[in-house]
C-alpha cells in the first residue's frame, strides 16, 4: 500500500508581517446565470468579482473556494445572491465579503407605432458586501436613450443637435424591486428611449418626440431623481447620466446621490 506524502498549505500559514488586507480573491470569472425578472427568469453570462477581508496573521486566502461557491449559484435574483454574499464569507472564514457581479439584461421591446418586437440589452449589475452578519446589496442600470439639447433647439432656425446618452442608476433596494423598474425610470425621462428595430413610422415618431422632449444632462438626472424619490422600495441612490455630444470632441456629465437631490424649500 502507497503511503501519500501530505501537500503543504502554504497559503494557511502564518505571516510574520501581521498586516491585514482589505480585500483579496478573483476577478473577471464568467460564469452562466439564470437572471429573475418580473415574469419569469432569463439567461445571462455575468463577469464575476470576488473578495474578502484577510486577517493580519494569514499569509494567503483559498483561492478555489471561491469557484466552488460560485458553481452552486446560477439562479440569480436578491435574496439567492445575499445567499452567495454570505457562503462566499462564511466559507473563506472572512469577517467581510465582497462580490460585483455585472451582465447583459434582454429586454423584449415592441416599436412604438408599428409595434415590431426586437431585444434590447442592458448593463446591469449586483454589488454586494456582507458584514457584520449582514448583506448590504445594490443594484446598478445603465441605459442607453436619446437626448436633445433644448439650447439647439431654442436658437436654431430649424433642426437641433442630439445624442446618444447613457443613464446609470445605482439604488439600494428593497428586494421586491426588478431590473425593469429601473430601466423604465431612466427611460421615461429621456427625450426618447432606444429600440432595437425601427420601421419607417416608428423613426418619424422617435424623432419627433426626441426633437418636443429637449433635456440637458442636468435635466435627466434631476428628473430621474424626482421619480426615484417617490418610490419607497428605493433606499438610496446615486444617479448619472453621459451624453455622447454630437458637435463636441467630448462628453456632458451629471450626477448627484439622494443626500443632494431632495427638493429644497427657500
Amino acid at each position: 500500500m502507497t503511503e501519500h506524502t501530505p501537500i503543504a498549505d502554504v497559503q494557511g500559514r502564518d505571516d510574520h508581517r501581521k498586516i491585514p488586507i482589505n480585500k483579496v480573491g478573483v476577478k473577471g470569472i464568467r460564469h452562466p446565470i439564470y437572471v429573475a425578472t418580473r415574469n419569469g427568469q432569463t439567461p445571462s453570462v455575468a463577469t464575476v468579482d470576488m473578495f474578502v477581508d484577510l486577517a493580519f496573521n494569514a499569509r494567503g486566502t483559498h483561492m478555489s473556494r471561491f469557484l466552488e461557491v460560485l458553481q452552486t449559484h446560477q439562479h440569480l435574483n436578491m435574496n439567492t445572491f445575499a445567499e452567495l454574499l454570505k457562503t462566499m464569507t462564511d466559507r473563506l472564514q472572512a469577517q467581510q465579503g465582497f462580490i460585483d457581479m455585472t451582465f447583459p439584461f434582454f429586454i423584449e421591446k415592441a416599436a412604438p407605432v408599428t409595434k415590431v418586437k426586437g431585444i434590447m440589452d442592458y448593463q446591469v449589475s449586483l454589488l454586494g458586501e456582507w458584514f457584520h452578519g449582514a448583506p448590504y446589496i445594490t443594484m446598478k442600470v445603465v441605459v442607453p436613450v436619446t437626448s436633445l439639447c433644448p439650447c439647439s433647439k431654442e436658437i436654431s432656425e430649424f433642426g437641433a443637435h442630439n445624442q446618444r446618452s447613457h443613464m446609470s442608476i445605482i439604488a439600494h433596494v428593497k428586494p421586491d424591486i426588478w431590473f425593469e423598474d429601473l430601466i423604465e425610470y431612466c427611460e421615461a425621462q429621456a427625450s426618447c428611449e432606444l429600440y432595437s428595430v425601427l420601421k419607417r413610422a416608428d423613426e418619424k415618431h422617435v424623432t419627433e418626440k426626441a426633437y418636443s422632449n429637449p433635456k440637458f444632462v442636468e435635466d435627466l438626472v434631476r428628473d430621474i431623481a424626482g421619480s426615484l424619490n417617490q418610490d419607497p422600495r428605493i433606499l438610496n441612490f446615486a444617479v448619472e447620466s453621459e451624453n455622447f455630444e454630437s458637435i463636441h470632441n467630448h462628453s456632458a456629465y451629471a450626477m448627484l446621490n439622494k443626500e443632494t437631490s431632495m427638493t429644497i424649500t427657500p
